[in-house]
């Protein structure tokens, strides 16, 4: 929960930030010259990449959120059995095993979206966010492409079953 509050806090005064900036912006480009005109255009420019960049990274969390209340619900979820050090943090050769073995069920079970998620997790207990970012892409991608297909699926039956 507080990881959320933080969240929408955090995209709260980015919104804000961004409103300012872009407020900006426009001032210099209501003052007219060549010069203020193009410095105003470069400003506005900000803004919208930052939104973007927010609203991508947004629908990336929810998507990841989802899968997890799904895995949850199947008793799926990953257990954290990973030993930790006094001060707290996750202890290196720990994180490592358990990276083996998930990277050794994502092998065996390559279009598995709950293999992905999982290894996407133990990427990131071993602080490699760039590699958990991209598995959990993949977990994304493969569940989308998974629920397409059911759905076609369950489209064709009901399709036959009516068809004489």
């Amino acid at each position: 929960m507080r990881a959320k509050v933080t969240y929408f806090v955090t995209a709260a005064v980015l919104v804000v930030y961004f409103v300012l900036v872009g407020s900006r912006g426009v001032l210099l480009i209501e003052n007219g010259s060549a010069v203020t005109i193009t410095f105003g255009v470069a400003v506005l420019v900000l803004p919208v990449i930052g939104l973007w960049f927010l609203w991508k990274n947004t629908q990336f969390v929810r998507r990841a959120n989802r899968l997890a209340a799904e895995l949850d619900a199947e008793g799926g979820l990953p257990v954290d059995e990973l030993k930790r050090t006094p001060g707290g943090r996750i202890d290196r050769d720990s994180a490592d095993e358990v990276f083996a073995r998930r990277r050794a069920e994502t092998e065996e079970a390559p279009e598995d979206w709950r293999s992905w998620f999982r290894l996407a997790v133990a990427y990131h207990d071993a602080r490699d966010v760039a590699r958990a970012r991209k598995a959990m892409q993949r977990a994304i991608t493969l569940h989308a492409t998974q629920a397409t297909r059911a759905t076609n699926n369950e489209n064709g039956r009901a399709r036959d079953a009516r068809t004489p």
